[in-house]
């Protein structure tokens, strides 16, 4: 089943506590397709790079199957940017530098190969392009799963709220359910924010998890606990690549499904954070994708007996 994704293909550069790189891939749009691209074989992806970009970096992407057909090449442009220091505890970082470069004229073009999309993930872009996206497609698609973040709704949250109305899924972090809602407890946040559109709400909690609402039911994933974090940047996106690509696999979308694509998202975000950028995602064998899928399942099975 197509899957579409929109979001960034950027360039980079990450300091924390375990070290510190030049410019390396990085992007929305590349982590959630890579994630999605061991569980689906039809991933297309919308973006916009620079002619500094190079077809070799654009090469690493397509070398996982992914349909680059999407990606536009501004020639004499530069590609976006982002620099940012992660503070000892990993849960905090500093921005650095964004050079917004080819984004700050961003405007998705969707091939027609595009139109048959079924799944489709708006990946954390202004509320305007999202809607955009959506405008331009042909057919509605099965699944809209939307990323955003609270810098959205600081400045576009009335455009945020019309995304909304369009959307499947939702997947946001504890601290913008708690805003974008005005309440603190997470089980009133979702009821608000299910109100605004959505049918499942997924709010992530970092390393303690993740929450699945809908269907009037409540699921609560685990996190899985890592020695060593390398690298958070891109976690969120690969959890949401990998989220969706499950569901485009299993082609049902329910409240059990999604509690098991949560698994699956968690587990590829697990590996994201093992080194830096897109290295451990992108190297990635299904016998390791299945190890940990099972070490999730022992995380959280026990047997109570009365």
């Amino acid at each position: 089943m197509s899957l579409v994704i929109i979001g960034t293909i950027a360039f980079d550069a990450v300091e924390t506590p375990f070290g510190k790189t030049d410019k390396i891939i990085g992007g929305a749009a590349t982590y959630a397709g890579i994630a999605a691209s061991y569980l689906n074989k039809d991933v297309k992806l919308v973006a916009v790079v620079g002619e500094d970009f190079g077809v070799d970096n654009l090469n690493i992407i397509k070398n996982k199957g992914i349909d680059t057909s999407g990606v536009q090449v501004n020639k004499g442009e530069k590609t976006f940017f982002w620099s940012g220091k992660y503070h000892t505890d990993m849960n905090s970082r500093d921005t650095l530098v964004t050079d917004l470069n080819v984004l700050a004229d961003f405007d998705p073009i969707l091939p027609e190969s595009y139109q048959d999309c079924e799944y489709i993930l708006l990946g954390n872009l202004t509320p305007q392009i999202q809607l955009k996206t959506l405008e331009r497609l042909k057919n509605t698609p099965k699944l809209v799963v939307l990323d955003t973040m609270n810098f959205w709704m600081d400045v576009a949250l009335e455009d945020l709220k019309n995304v909304l109305k369009r959307v499947d899924i939702l997947t946001i972090n504890d601290s913008e359910a708690r805003q974008l809602s005005g309440e603190f407890s997470l089980v009133k946040a979702a009821e608000i924010i299910l109100a605004m559109g959505p049918s499942y709400l997924i709010i992530k909690k970092g390393e303690h998890g993740a929450l699945l609402f809908g269907e009037g039911q409540i699921f609560s994933a685990p996190a899985l606990p890592l020695a060593e974090v390398f690298d958070p940047t891109g976690a969120g996106d690969s959890f949401a690549g990998g989220l969706l690509g499950y569901l485009a696999s299993v082609k049902t979308v329910n409240f059990n499904n999604i509690k098991n694509a949560i698994i699956y998202g968690s587990a590829l975000a697990s590996f994201c954070v093992e080194k830096f950028g897109i290295e451990r995602l992108a190297n990635l064998t299904q016998e390791d994708i299945q190890a940990r899928l099972r070490a999730f399942v022992a995380l959280s099975s026990f047997d109570i007996k009365a």
